[in-house]
């Protein structure tokens, strides 16, 4: 968004002067394709008979000045002036319109079409608000002593106005992500408009928030990432894309850098954004794609059909935001994507009213919250082992560091020695002393190796006992930590033995498929390693 404001110096006499300059000599804008509205008033305040006058002044026709009412060219915090309270600021605003010379011919636009009827001919491109009034204790509107101006300008559509194309996904904005779609898929962005206009805006706008650190996660702005992949993700099937997701998404973002590198991002972002993106892709068509299948085999049973022409009923929305929760919990499927799948199958329910998507989501909501907070209640006080919760993700991840520090160990020898950890329900991170960085070999044998004993599952048992005891038999601690008289020593097999406090799953067959995402320096001669469980 573009925008600039005065705080009581210049007014509407220069503010429109200087956009409709900007627009004609800067942005070579006909001005025969501009047309501009003002405020029509009510019983409140005059109509803005000023800025009319002033843009006839300045060459746009009287037959291209369109008059509006509050609920278009009013602006105040709290809306229309009868509800504004006493004190707030308001007044009247003067929007610039493009019409687009593509779709002029279009048999859809009729002899009512006007800027504001948002048929598609007409695209607002900027919008002047003029605090001009003050809301009075008796309900009047007082003009200001020192008037104000609040302007802003959509980036998009100045482009989609300067190209002349009514479609901002076609503009040089969207176009290159848009054109490798059809590259990739041999479909066209005319037949398939929706799926590749969602993918293009989700990826661009991931590709910004992890380069400003918002990393996918489960929470605040990292939850924002993943919903906005993962949805990118699914719409990717309605381009019959179901597999090598991840390089596909990774040179998505690569367009999206390209595009904007010399403005917005360093030769360093590029790496780390391909990786964070492509991990997040991988992880979710990997495990979900695979088990998805199996969840949808459970789906019919909650509708009945009701004629032969594929009309089904489906079960109550609470039972169905159920079956979505336990999948999400189980499988890690977002609820959105089992919705898409129902409304693919059963899509005659919602035409038919049967259905209350809303309700749905609420109720999903609810037993995720339920869920949280049960969570929160159990594991308040146990945060152990550099484990952020104790969650099922993160116990199987806290398991897996004791394997992947004896692979270490084995592989790169028994110098190894954690030095730290963080262990979330996404990833693991674990440091440990190593004074160089490893191989692509060396990370391919570990991460066998670790693979290797989740496959034997081996058994996991604990034992309390003297610390002098638990070193002397093997157990591996952490250096520099302080430990009390008795420890705990957890055994994997005999391929681990470690003091810890714990807790972990029972076998190893437990944890899935691990796999190293990212190793790199943390320190002098400490390496770290993120690694994840598929």
């Amino acid at each position: 968004m573009l925008g600039n404001w005065s705080l009581g110096d210049y007014f509407k006499k220069e503010q429109l002067a200087w956009f409709l300059e900007f627009l004609t000599k800067e942005l070579g804008l006909p001005v025969e394709k501009l047309a501009v509205s003002v405020f029509e008033g009510n019983k409140n305040v005059p109509k803005d008979e000023e800025s009319a006058l002033i843009w006839q002044k300045l060459g746009i026709p009287k037959g291209r000045i369109f008059y509006y009412g509050v609920e278009k060219n009013w602006w105040s915090r709290s809306g229309v002036p009868d509800k504004m309270p006493p004190g707030e600021p308001g007044g009247p605003d003067s929007e610039v319109f493009f019409e687009f010379t593509d779709v002029l011919h279009d048999p859809k636009f009729g002899k009512i079409c006007h800027p504001n009827c948002d048929c598609g001919r007409y695209l607002e491109i900027g919008n002047s608000v003029f605090m001009q009034y003050q809301k009075q204790a008796d309900g009047t509107l007082k003009e200001l002593t020192n008037k104000n101006v609040d302007f802003g300008g959509g980036l998009e559509r100045l482009v989609a106005a300067t190209e002349n194309k009514s479609d901002i996904f076609q503009t040089d904005l969207f176009w290159p992500i848009i054109k490798y779609l059809e590259d990739i898929t041999n479909l066209t962005y005319a037949n398939y408009s929706t799926p590749m206009r969602i993918i293009a805006d989700h990826i661009r706008a991931s590709t910004f928030l992890i380069s400003n650190g918002a990393y996918p996660s489960n929470k605040k702005q990292g939850y924002v990432v993943r919903r906005l992949l993962r949805r990118a993700a699914i719409k990717m099937r309605n381009l019959n894309i179901n597999s090598a997701l991840s390089p596909i998404f990774e040179y998505l973002s690569k367009i999206v850098i390209n595009m904007y590198k010399d403005l917005y991002f360093s030769n360093s972002d590029e790496k780390e954004i391909q990786q964070q993106i492509g991990v997040e892709i991988f992880k979710f068509s990997d495990t979900v794609e695979k088990r998805l299948d199996k969840a949808l085999l459970q789906l019919d049973k909650y509708f009945k059909q009701i004629d032969s022409k594929g009309g089904y009923i489906p079960a109550n929305e609470k039972d169905l935001a159920l079956f979505a929760f336990n999948n999400y919990q189980t499988y890690g499927i977002p609820e959105d994507y089992l919705y898409e799948e129902m409304k693919n199958k059963y899509g005659f329910i919602l035409k038919m009213g049967y259905f209350d998507s809303i309700k749905f989501h609420a109720e999903f909501e609810k037993l995720k919250e339920k869920h949280s907070e049960k969570s929160r209640t159990s594991s308040a006080g146990m945060f152990k082992g550099g484990l952020q919760n104790q969650s099922e993700a993160t116990i199987k991840l806290h398991t897996a560091t004791h394997l992947l520090q004896q692979a270490l160990r084995m592989i790169l020898g028994t110098h190894v020695r954690q030095k730290g950890s963080h262990i979330t329900n996404e990833r693991l991170r674990f440091d440990f002393s190593h004074n160089q960085k490893l191989s692509v070999t060396e990370i391919g044998k570990i991460e066998a190796l670790v693979n290797e004993k989740i496959g034997e599952n081996l058994p996991i048992s604990m034992k309390i006992i003297p610390l002098n005891e638990a070193i002397t038999k093997g157990a591996l601690t952490v250096p520099e930590a302080k430990y009390p008289e008795k420890v705990k020593v957890y055994s994997i097999g005999s391929f681990s033995k470690e003091v810890c406090g714990g807790p972990h799953v029972d076998f190893t067959g437990a944890l899935g498929k691990f796999k190293i995402i990212k190793e790199d320096a943390a320190g002098s001669n400490i390496r770290r390693i993120y690694a994840v469980l598929l």
